[in-house]
């Protein structure tokens, strides 16, 4: 994470009164499922490197399709310059300099009977004067990275992306005015990815996967050298975290890595490349692992991040934590963030999330005026949300997990939903959970575990979830259950679970376990077959490689004729992560066996949270809810 050179300020003298746009939202004439579906009213706001602009991605109907609203950060009520077009699904914007923007959007092809959802990228003006340019249209689908946007040279950024189609990522300078790339580098079988270059431009980082030793290798080069050197390699078997973050300030040769090194949690550390030396920990907390550094554009080093309930700053620069400090106070009791700001801070986005607020848009000009840009969910009776706990709990062979409980407004004990997340090698960090506060709503507790398996809380849990896949992960779900019941949250007789992904397959494995404890379970975009799982599981293909080796454990198509509650299968049917075919070859076993299901499948629906859009989860939601009030009789 890099963030501006910072400046001490004093927010004091803001004005709380001087809020745009914050007049409330009437929800009434608004259903709640409609209220949770639509999408989201402001995906981002993002200020101009100079401060002059403001780039506000704004949906324009209930399925989103953004415009990019370009305003004045001194006078929003202008008229903004509104730039988009049709069959354009905007997903993300970035500044390239004070008068470009980068568009990332989506759209669907087809090719024969098969569908699939692609990525695009356009540059256009922010005076919505210029042409559209559509760099890499001759490639279907454009995944790359923006390594570099060059200080030094404003029309000219550093990208990966497989220039020449080879499935193997290539670095290139791309020209933001004319389109025209040069190729810098080649990626090949040994280093094929993951570039990072320093503050010059160059270079000097790469990842490759090592066949004959099944493992990932880090690389890096000297300065001024050509020559690639491995600095490290991660096997399955001795699976470490290692990640080179950045380069440090006066050293050309030193980087930031967060790594374990002979620790269970990860810590921050500066390597030498060209000696082969690490320095002493320098950040590092025993109970989980550290995020990252907060580095200045010219590799001075800012602060740390980690994650305990929330994303957490531990700043080094005292200008830096005065600034968010200043700001953090005008919202007592929030989650805050400074996601945007111009180079000198005279702009700074911030957007403010709690249990009872799924996400506000402010801006802070000259460092003081504070006005409301607008909310993401605007439609949602916020009195009738769920509180948000941070939990641990035992499992039952001693192990702690830690979880969030979010708890209904009205009182209980409720009827309860185990809620376990995706990956599995991710972990919740939650302020705001959509499905989460869906349930809450409607009167259900749930409970969202960092079951064994998860990441975050350092490499002892993380490993103790390798091959236990619907074995003591699966306890570590039933355990919290049990915590609600012992917390009297929950009663044993209305207890369900619900996932997606890695979650569908613990509801899979869930719905067939003995002496189930579940009244009912609901898989979402869940694997069925473990035998059938390859890189598609995972966008990081060299995660797969280290993943891969790890799963084992109950394949549930292979025993459904153990199923013994009611379950609902829900799944896209165009998932490019988990392939439809693994519900639809469980929902054929369920017929076969004559079991109690329901099966809905989403129309040209991905795996991803972007390509879900208003009738997905609209339907999506209106069957989940009457499964669990009406079919499991929760209610």
């Amino acid at each position: 994470m890099k963030l501006k050179k910072r400046m001490l300020v004093g927010l004091s003298l803001l004005s709380l009164s001087s809020f745009a746009n914050s007049e409330t939202e009437d929800t009434t004439q608004v259903s709640s499922i409609d209220a949770f579906s639509m999408s989201a009213a402001i995906r981002s706001v993002v200020a101009s490197p100079d401060g002059n602009k403001l780039a506000i991605l704004r949906a324009t109907t209930k399925d989103g399709d953004y415009i990019i609203e370009i305003r004045d950060p001194n006078n929003l009520e202008a008229e903004p310059v509104r730039l988009g077009a049709d069959k354009m699904l905007i997903s993300s914007i970035v500044w390239l300099n004070d008068e470009k923007i980068g568009v990332m959007f989506r759209q669907i092809l087809e090719d024969g009977s098969r569908k699939y959802w692609v990525n695009k990228f356009a540059i256009t003006d922010a005076d919505g004067k210029g042409d559209w340019l559509l760099p890499f249209k001759k490639k279907r689908n454009v995944q790359f990275n923006i390594i570099n946007i060059l200080p030094d040279k404003k029309d000219e950024v550093l990208v990966e992306v497989d220039i020449n189609n080879n499935y193997i990522p290539d670095v290139v300078r791309f020209n933001i005015n004319t389109g025209r790339s040069v190729t810098v580098m080649r990626g090949n079988e040994k280093v094929s990815g993951s570039f990072l270059s320093d503050y010059d431009g160059e270079i000097r980082i790469a990842q490759g996967w090592n066949k004959s030793d099944n493992a990932i290798d880090y690389y890096a080069r000297d300065k001024g050298s050509d020559d690639w050197k491995v600095i490290k390699q991660v096997s399955p078997k001795k699976r470490e975290s290692f990640e080179i973050l950045g380069f440090a300030k006066g050293n050309p040769n030193e980087v930031y890595v967060n790594a374990n090194l002979g620790e269970n949690t990860t810590g921050i550390y500066i390597y030498n490349i060209k000696t082969g030396q690490y320095t002493d920990r320098q950040f590092g907390l025993k109970s989980v692992d550290t995020d990252g550094v907060v580095l200045d554009t010219d590799g001075t080093l800012q602060g740390f991040r980690y994650t305990t309930k929330q994303p957490k700053f531990y700043f080094t620069d005292p200008n830096l934590q005065a600034l968010n400090e200043s700001v953090s106070s005008l919202f007592k009791g929030k989650f805050v963030q400074i996601v945007s700001s111009s180079e000198n801070d005279n702009v700074l986005v911030v957007r403010v999330s709690a249990d009872d607020n799924p996400g506000s848009y402010y801006i802070v000009t000259n460092k003081q005026k504070l006005t409301k840009i607008g909310d993401r969910l605007p439609f949602i009776d916020k009195s009738k949300l769920g509180t948000v706990k941070y939990i641990s709990y035992k499992a039952r062979d001693g192990r702690k997990i830690k979880a969030y409980v979010t708890i209904p407004a009205t009182k209980g004990p409720y009827p309860a939903v185990v809620l376990p997340h995706g990956g599995p090698w991710v972990r919740d960090s939650i302020v705001f959970d959509d499905w989460a506060q869906l349930l809450a709503y409607h009167g259900y507790v749930v409970i969202q575990p960092n079951y064994r398996g998860s990441t975050g809380y350092g490499l002892e849990h993380w490993m103790a979830g390798d091959n236990n896949w619907g074995l003591k992960k699966q306890d570590d779900l039933d355990d919290a259950a049990q915590y609600l019941i012992k917390k009297g949250l929950a009663t044993k007789d209305k207890l369900a679970l619900f996932g997606w992904s890695y979650g569908g397959y613990a509801a899979f494995a869930a719905s067939m376990r003995e002496n189930n404890i579940y009244k009912c379970v609901v898989a979402g975009a869940g694997v069925s077959d473990l035998s059938r799982i390859n890189a598609t599981l995972n966008e990081n293909r060299f995660l797969s490689i280290l993943q891969r080796p790890t799963i084992s454990g109950v394949s549930p198509v292979e025993q459904v004729e153990k199923v013994n509650v009611p379950i609902l299968v829900i799944h896209g049917d165009i998932d490019s992560r988990v392939p439809v075919k693994h519900s639809r070859d469980f929902v054929s076993e369920l017929e076969k066996y004559k079991k109690d299901f329901k099966y809905v499948e989403l129309e040209d629906a991905d795996h991803f949270s972007d390509t879900l859009f208003y009738d997905h989860k609209k339907e999506f939601y209106t069957e989940l809810l009457s499964w669990f009030d009406n079919k499991c009789g929760l209610k």
